[in-house]
C-alpha cells in the first residue's frame, strides 16, 4: 500500500513519519548542517588533543606476554607510535566471568592493519596473570598481541577500561593521551553505525521520540543513568539481553564449546 503525507494510514506508532521525497530531503539537509558543525568540533578537539603535553616513564619497564618478560619498548614493534587497550581483570574467572565492557570491546579491535600503515601499533594490556590471560586469548581467539602489566605502576600499568595512546623517541617513551568510559567507543564501530538508524541503540539515556520500542531489558548494573547497555555487553545462549548465570559476554556465544553456564565465575577482582 502507497501511503501519502496526509494518509492516517502512513502514521504507524513507533517509527518515524512517513513523507515525500523533497519533504525527507529537506529535513535532511536541514541536519546535515548540524552534523557538518559536528563533525568540524570534532576536527578541533582532535587538533587540541595533538598538542597535550606528554609524560616521559621508563620504556624498559617490563609486561609479560607470550614470550615472557619483554620491555614495554616492545610493545612498539619499531614504530614510533603505539595504542593499548587496557583490559579489565577478575583473577580466577573463567572467560564468562570477565569483564564484559572490555571483551566487547577488544573484540571490535580484531585487526590494526590501518593503523600499522600508519606508523601505530596496538596492544591489549591487563592485570591478570599470564597463565590465565593466555587462557582467555586461546579461548577467545584474538591474535592482537597481549601482555601482562600485573603490579606495574605507572603509565604502563595503572587503571584499566582505557584506550592510552603513547609516542616513542629511541629509547624513550611518552604518554600522550588516555581516556575511558565512552571515549573507548571509538574502537566499537557497530555504536556508531546504531547511532544512524532510528531506533539507535535502545539504551535508556538515549532520547526518543514518544512511542519509540523501549530500551533493552536486563539492564547493566554499571550503566550509569539507568541505562541498560547489558545488551550488547553480555546475553543469554539465545541472544537475549541478560545479567545472570546462564549468560556471556556476547562475543562469546561465537566461540566453539561456549554453552550456557551456572555461575558468571567471577573471584576477586585486580585491576
Amino acid at each position: 500500500m502507497t501511503t501519502t503525507p496526509n494518509d492516517p494510514a502512513g502514521e504507524l506508532p513507533g517509527r518515524p513519519p512517513i513523507v515525500d521525497l523533497a519533504t525527507w530531503q529537506a529535513a535532511r539537509d536541514e541536519l546535515l548542517v548540524r552534523e557538518k558543525a559536528h563533525t568540524r568540533e570534532g576536527d578541533a578537539i582532535a587538533a587540541a588533543r595533538r598538542r597535550l603535553p606528554m609524560v616521559e616513564f621508563d620504556g624498559k619497564v617490563e609486561v609479560v606476554g607470550p614470550d615472557g618478560p619483554v620491555p614495554f619498548l616492545d610493545l612498539f614493534q619499531g614504530r614510533d607510535e603505539l595504542v593499548v587497550y587496557k583490559h579489565m581483570w577478575y583473577d580466577g574467572a573463567p572467560p564468562q566471568g570477565q569483564c564484559e565492557g572490555c571483551t566487547t570491546t577488544a573484540w571490535s579491535m580484531k585487526d590494526a592493519v590501518y593503523l600499522n600503515a600508519r606508523g601505530v601499533s596496538f596492544a591489549i594490556l591487563t592485570t591478570g596473570p599470564w597463565d590465565e590471560v593466555a587462557s582467555f586469548v586461546e579461548f577467545m581467539g584474538y591474535t592482537q598481541p597481549w601482555y601482562s602489566v600485573r603490579d606495574v605502576e605507572g603509565p604502563a600499568g595503572g587503571g584499566m577500561g582505557y584506550v592510552t595512546c603513547f609516542l616513542r623517541d629511541g629509547d624513550r617513551v611518552f604518554l600522550t593521551y588516555s581516556t575511558t568510559g565512552r571515549g573507548n567507543e571509538r574502537i566499537n564501530g557497530s555504536l556508531g553505525l546504531l547511532d544512524m538508524t532510528p531506533y539507535g541503540r535502545r539504551e535508556g539515556w538515549e532520547d526518543n521520540p514518544e512511542g519509540w520500542p523501549e530500551a533493552a531489558e536486563a539492564g547493566s548494573p554499571v550503566g550509569g543513568h539507568g541505562a541498560p547497555i547489558c545488551w550488547y555487553w553480555r546475553s543469554d545462549a539465545d541472544g537475549n539481553a541478560a545479567w545472570g548465570p546462564t549468560s556471556r559476554p556476547v562475543p562469546q556465544w561465537s566461540r566453539p564449546d561456549a554453552t550456557p553456564v551456572e555461575t558468571l565465575g567471577r573471584h576477586g577482582r585486580h585491576h
